[in-house]
């Protein structure tokens, strides 16, 4: 397994995470700023590395 693989792996376990932290909300207060922000992180940080895998791959 190369390098390009190894980060598409990465930005879908982050984009998972991204997932999870939005979904988990409370049922009387809804979601918090922290979990929207840390949410927000996880996304970037997500594409960031799915981008970067496949300009890899090319």
């Amino acid at each position: 397994m190369n390098f390009g693989v190894a980060l598409m792996v990465v930005g879908g376990f982050l984009l998972g995470g991204a997932y999870s932290i939005f979904k988990a909300d409370s049922d009387t207060d809804g979601r918090t700023g922290v979990q929207v922000a840390f949410a927000v992180i996880l996304l970037v940080a997500a594409l960031l590395a799915t981008a970067a895998g496949v300009l890899r791959l090319v």
